[in-house]
C-alpha cells in the first residue's frame, strides 16, 4: 500500500482513476487496457488489461467492483492469479491524498513465482506513484 498527494481535485482523481483505460498511461507494467463494455464508467465495467511482467505478457481482465466519491475497486483475473486494487482519495490543501492498494494472489503453480512477483510488485509500485502524480499532478 503507498500513500501520496496529487495536485487534482479529489472528484477528479477518483473519475480518473476508476477509468481503467488510463492505466496505459500510469501503470508502468501496463501494455494495454481495452473497455470491453460501453457507457459510463460504473460498478460492473469491464477491461481486457494486458501487462508485461518479468519480460512477460499477462493478460487479465478486470471488473469495477466498487465506486464511490472516495473508492475504487478494481478486481482482476485470468487462471492464474487475481489482482486487487483498492484506491482512496482524500482531499487535502491544495490536492488530493491518494491511497493505492495492490494485491495479487497467484494460483496453482503461480504460486512458485511468489517470492519473485513481491520483489516485482514492489518496483512497479513505486514507479505507479510517479506514474499517478506525472498525469495528475504532483500533490502538495
Amino acid at each position: 500500500m503507498r500513500t501520496f498527494t496529487v495536485a487534482t481535485q479529489p472528484d477528479e482523481a477518483i473519475a480518473y482513476l476508476a477509468d481503467f483505460t488510463n492505466a496505459e498511461a500510469w501503470d508502468p507494467g501496463t501494455v494495454s487496457c481495452v473497455r470491453t463494455d460501453a457507457g459510463p464508467v460504473r460498478v460492473g465495467a469491464t477491461w481486457h488489461n494486458t501487462s508485461k511482467i518479468l519480460g512477460s505478457d499477462t493478460e487479465l481482465d478486470y471488473r469495477l467492483e466498487h465506486l464511490d466519491d472516495t473508492t475504487v475497486r478494481l478486481v482482476g483475473e485470468n487462471k492464474t492469479a487475481t489482482a486487487t486494487d483498492v484506491i482512496t482519495v482524500v482531499a487535502v490543501a491544495g490536492g488530493t491524498e491518494v491511497t493505492y492498494d495492490a494485491t495479487v494472489e497467484l494460483h496453482g503453480a503461480a504460486k512458485l513465482a511468489a517470492p519473485l512477483m513481491q520483489l516485482e510488485f514492489e518496483k512497479l509500485g513505486r514507479q505507479t506513484v510517479e506514474g499517478i502524480q506525472r498525469e495528475l499532478g504532483k500533490g502538495p
